[in-house]
């Protein structure tokens, strides 16, 4: 996507992140870009010399990871890695396998630390610059570093991890059994800036202007003059994918809007009067039957993405033989192939439907032009080409729709009550000026019925979740602590609008261990 030199190698200073399957390890990469500084995410088991090779490489971060450093299938980098004479930062996993190639004592813990925990300082130094002797951070770990290595220093402890942190000074290595890129480690954003920018000198080369420049030089060099296809459902993935190539290659793009069924309250509405005012070649395909009709008895969510995902693709390859189109573009982002398992030793979360289950033999190249972005990243490059702030800072709503949002079989009627839900959810939180504030609020089905008491007779009818979530970029979350007061007028409105429903109930589940959907 980006500028590169003859090896094909990005040219900025550069921060290169080995992911051990940690779900956090591309949010490493995610706060370092936060930092202005371009960050890439690598298998561990690449080659020492490319890494030698990467142009602009001014630093090494290991991520954390879930198995443990003794165990012969666990991943492992090149330990001479450690030789390179440029700074290394090793976060839980990556902390342990330091201290386990330097001969450090790794063991198994009798309590594993997970969530907030104190973490006493015991010695600054410039990684620690700036913090307090007290911190809270955020620790998802068994097995932790008992004794350090030789010519290592320890910085801080906690109650389950003696060497919580510790340096090599001389070396410029150093490790963190906490995660400091995550939002709950209060001192984390310092402790990635004090590495990234003061240990390790990297320039910040990394902006919006930047992104977009080399998303249309790679546009130009991959699709101009081929006709092409695109899924627009209106969030600010697929919406800046269709404007940023629209504005490359024009009326060799036709934007397909699909009308599933499962969309929010009157969207089909909502995408023609936006997307009519661009200059798109927008078309709107109403397959609702197609949808319900295929979902019938289906309860497995895995198996009702597969299916939404195939119709999807159906209906596109339909589009493209009209249209004799080559390409299909998707608005597939960094977190949507972390989470569908893309990297090697990631766990398959969830499939998205414009990352997994595409056929073999799909007759369409598929081109993503914001793959390597962050949620945020494709907000503010948004901003910056135009689009407006009802579809940048437009909640997130899944690609398989209210589909996962009800709770087993997907029918009409369940379709509309979640729908008609969601929509008096997001009402309300405009109303009380917090929608823009937090990340998503949308309603959940559930499966069951619950006996209530309406107009002083027995009814026996569905509950509704609320669930309204917080976070930066998706890959944590918490659940948001909303005044009872706006709980209570959305659980009124609910139960006296849906004349299905009669319970209200809140998800207070953060992210880990919940996901952002219920399935």
């Amino acid at each position: 996507m980006f500028e590169r030199n003859d090896s094909g190698k990005i040219k900025m200073d550069t921060i290169a992140v080995l992911d051990f399957g940690g779900q956090y390890s591309h949010l490493i990469a995610r706060r370092v870009r936060d930092l202005g500084v371009y960050a890439e995410v690598h298998l561990p088991g690449i080659l020492i010399e490319e890494l030698k090779n990467l142009p602009g490489l001014k630093g090494i971060i290991l991520s954390g990871g879930a198995a443990s450093v003794y165990n012969e299938d666990s991943p492992k980098c090149d330990k001479e890695i450690l030789k390179l004479g440029i700074p290394i930062l090793g976060i839980c996993y990556g902390h342990q396998l330091i201290a386990y190639f330097e001969g450090g004592d790794i063991q198994a813990s009798d309590s594993g630390e997970y969530g907030v925990t104190e973490l006493s300082i015991l010695s600054k130094c410039s990684l620690l610059e700036g913090l307090g002797s007290v911190e809270q951070v955020w620790m998802n770990h068994g097995d932790q570093v008992q004794g350090l290595p030789s010519g290592f220093s320890l910085l801080a402890s906690s109650d389950n991890s003696p060497v919580a942190a510790f340096s090599h000074p001389g070396r410029k290595i150093y490790g963190v059994q906490f995660h400091p890129e995550v939002i709950h480690t209060r001192g984390g954003d310092r402790i990635l800036k004090n590495f990234v920018i003061n240990i390790c000198k990297a320039q910040k080369e990394w902006g919006t202007d930047d992104i977009v420049n080399r998303i249309y030089e790679d546009i130009e060099a991959s699709v101009a003059g081929r006709k092409c296809i695109i899924g627009l459902s209106g969030g600010v993935d697929s919406s800046t994918a269709a404007v940023l190539v629209g504005n490359k290659i024009g009326k060799d793009l036709v934007a397909v809007y699909v009308d599933t069924g499962l969309m929010r309250h009157r969207e089909t509405e909502f995408m023609e009067e936006v997307f009519s005012k661009m200059d798109l070649d927008l078309r709107i395909i109403h397959a609702r039957n197609r949808f319900f009709e295929a979902l019938k008895g289906i309860t497995e969510p895995e198996h009702k993405r597969k299916i939404i995902g195939k119709l999807f693709i159906d209906i596109f390859d339909e589009i493209a033989k009209q249209e004799q189109a080559e390409v299909l573009i998707q608005g597939t982002i960094y977190s949507d192939r972390i989470e569908s398992g893309l990297t090697q030793h990631s766990d398959n979360i969830k499939s998205h439907h414009n990352v997994g289950g595409l056929p073999e033999d799909l007759p369409l190249e598929i081109y993503e032009p914001l793959r390597d972005l962050y949620k945020d990243e494709v907000r503010r490059i948004g901003e910056k080409i135009g689009l407006a702030n009802n579809i940048v800072h437009r909640h997130v709503f899944p690609g398989p729709g209210l589909a996962i949002r009800i709770i087993g079989e997907v029918t009409p009627e369940r379709a509309d009550i979640v729908r008609r839900a969601g929509h008096i959810i997001e009402e309300e939180l405009m109303s009380a000026g917090l929608y823009y504030k937090v990340w998503m609020g949308f309603a959940v089905l559930l499966p069951i019925k619950t006996v209530g008491i309406q107009g002083d007779s027995r009814s026996y009818k569905y509950p509704i979740v609320i669930r309204i979530i917080e976070s930066r970029d998706a890959m944590t979350a918490n659940f948001a602590k909303v005044p009872f007061e706006l709980l209570e007028r959305i659980s009124t409105r609910i139960t006296n609008q849906i004349r299905e429903v009669n319970r209200v109930v809140y998800d207070i589940s953060n992210k880990p261990p919940a996901t952002m959907e219920w399935e």
